[in-house]
């Protein structure tokens, strides 16, 4: 009888053993979820425990796990947490205190933004950034000669917006020692009518940059946990900054160890002596949530300034076709280097002409389908002739598609029309590896991923021009824009494993929308805001 009752007893214990469920520390339901996994399936419940995925299903998961916090999505659309292939949230950060000229009207308008600037911000220097001459009507009055009647003993350094110009006054040159006679490779100082006018293109710029103080250890931290949260607010869980200096790393990592920051990075550092002397022999700490990529080299300017380096002159300025701001020589010397290390290579290329020189090196160390993933930022004019070294050596083109919006309206006075069908031609590029990152290039660029997910899917502004999209035969497809800014822009930094979809095992990176990105027309798309964002399962918005 006791017999009976043992094996009677052992019976209901796996019985409702059966029954227990199991503990999670977060359940949504109720969602649409786009797991942008392999598949590319959807999904309603998902289940969080310790920062990661643990299942991610239907209704039935509701069965099987219980938590405190059980969120009704009433479905609502939940993707992965964005991810930015390309900004520059360290030097964004670091501009912060820095006179903000994005949208200036005109010349005199950014006269009286630093005027009044200047009386309410007592510095050593008055620095501005963001301003672009592209619709002004009175850009061809650009000068330092007012800055010189107005600031004739402070030194004026105000960057463009794509941070390939400057314009400084007399007294920055003073500082940094630049005359007429002062000679510059890789960019310009311009003079025209045997003067200097104040412009400064690319590699020119190191010579007044260098000479500006820089902020402390605690400012730059500051800054850093204020940017993270404008990156949250957008939806944005992870991001790869593409150009890091030596101390910017380090205050990285400082704000990382100190639990500032958590936000999921990757970097790429600039290729300076003391860089590539820090990370060459490993003086740096290993720290969750950021990595360091490799290193990144400009080849050549922008388009906007003509310092992209083409293969045959500039539509709107003969005899001039840009620079390479890196030397071929220097550029083939550091590949070599690279191709011994683990790092990555990114290397900025927006010409044709750039883009044909960095190809033709890479190809030449890289092995046909490698897994390198060595990176070309930006390829925005590529000559057909080209485009398939992408494939043949396994390049990953890492593109912005806000670019092609804001450039659509000069670009053809440029390139010409020829040209410009080379230009932006995203499908193109997707269609050499079948995968390709997606990044804004903020704050060259806005920071908001809906604009490249609208930019790269229907090839039209927020005013619906052009009415038949941009070159729209290199639209991508909203499958495709998605993964650009999830799963492929993790895979660009080998990072597929840890973030970028939705799925078991990963962290618990995702993004709560009321819109729906895979069905909604454009125009609900580019109004749509990150209602609840969510980093290693902890909501950060």
């Amino acid at each position: 009888m006791k017999k009976h009752i043992s094996l009677y007893l052992i019976l209901l214990f796996v019985l409702c053993s059966s029954f227990v469920k199991k503990s999670a520390d977060l359940i949504v339901k109720n969602a649409t979820i786009y797991t942008v996994d392999k598949k590319f399936q959807q999904a309603s419940v998902l289940v969080v425990l310790n920062g990661k995925f643990i299942a991610v299903g239907g209704k039935e998961l509701l069965e099987k796990y219980q938590s405190k916090e059980v969120m009704d999505a009433s479905g609502k659309f939940i993707y992965p947490g964005f991810i930015d292939a390309h900004c520059h949230f360290t030097g964004y950060a670091l501009d912060q205190y820095k006179l903000n000229l994005y949208g200036t009207a005109s010349y005199k308008e950014m006269l009286e933004k630093i005027t009044d600037y200047a009386k309410k911000n007592k510095r050593e220097w008055i620095e501005g950034r963001m301003w672009s001459e592209s619709s002004w009507q009175d850009a061809t009055d650009i000068t330092k000669n007012d800055l010189d009647r107005l600031f004739p003993n402070q030194p004026v350094f105000l960057l463009r917006i794509d941070a390939h110009a400057a314009l400084c006054n007399q007294k920055a040159f003073d500082v940094a020692g630049i005359t007429q006679d002062t000679k510059i490779e890789g960019g310009e100082i311009q003079i025209k009518n045997n003067e200097l006018t104040g412009l400064l293109f690319d590699n020119a710029i190191e010579f007044v940059k260098s000479k500006i103080p820089s902020v402390d250890e605690a400012t730059a931290i500051e800054y850093y946990q204020k940017t993270e949260q404008e990156f949250f607010e957008n939806g944005i869980t992870s991001f790869v900054d593409c150009m890091v200096e030596n101390n910017w790393w380090k205050w990285m990592q400082k704000a990382y160890s100190d639990k500032k920051i958590s936000i999921q990075s990757s970097l790429f550092l600039t290729h300076t002596k003391e860089n590539i002397n820090d990370l060459f022999n490993q003086k740096f700490k290993q720290i969750s949530n950021c990595n360091i990529a490799g290193f990144k080299i400009f080849a050549d300017g922008s388009l906007g300034s003509r310092g992209a380096y083409l293969l045959e002159e500039y539509t709107d300025q003969h005899n001039h076709r840009g620079y390479m701001t890196t030397s071929i020589s220097a550029i083939d010397s550091f590949t070599k280097k690279m191709i011994k290390s683990n790092y990555q290579l990114a290397v900025h290329a927006i010409g044709d002409g750039a883009n044909h020189e960095v190809l033709t090196i890479f190809s030449t160390y890289l092995k046909q389908k490698n897994d390198r993933r060595w990176r070309i930022e930006h390829a925005q004019v590529v000559d057909s002739m080209d485009v398939h070294l992408f494939g043949d050596f396994s390049i990953i083109p890492s593109v912005q598609p806000t670019h092609a919006m804001s450039d659509m309206l000069w670009v053809k006075d440029r390139i010409g029309e020829d040209r410009m069908k080379n230009a932006y031609a995203y499908q193109s590029l997707l269609n050499q590896n079948h995968w390709m990152p997606l990044g804004t290039d903020f704050p060259v660029e806005e920071l908001n991923p809906i604009n490249t997910f609208c930019a790269a899917v229907f090839r039209k502004n927020q005013s619906q021009k052009p009415t038949n999209g941009f070159q729209s035969e290199n639209a991508l497809s909203r499958q495709e824009a998605l993964k650009g800014m999830t799963i492929w822009a993790a895979k660009s930094v080998f990072k597929e494993k840890e973030v970028g979809s939705i799925e078991k095992g990963k962290l618990a990176d995702f993004v709560i929308l009321s819109i729906d990105l895979m069905n909604a027309d454009m125009n609900e798309i580019y109004q749509a805001k990150p209602e609840q964002v969510y980093l290693n399962g902890k909501r950060m918005k």
